[in-house]
């Protein structure tokens, strides 16, 4: 795994949230630091209900 894998990961996270889609589309295994950075990406344009209220 590479940098450019990790950057990849957060990239495509954050385009899964502008569309929409759920937390679940991730495609990577949930014991994967590829899963983190993608979820990462997907949490900077999708903040939690609470945080949104803010």
């Amino acid at each position: 795994m590479t940098r450019e894998d990790i950057t990849r990961a957060v990239v495509e996270g954050a385009e899964a949230g502008h569309r929409g889609d759920r937390p679940t589309a991730c495609p990577y295994p949930a014991e994967t630091l590829l899963r983190a950075a993608w979820i990462r990406g997907y949490a900077t344009v999708r903040p939690l209900a609470e945080q949104r209220a803010e």
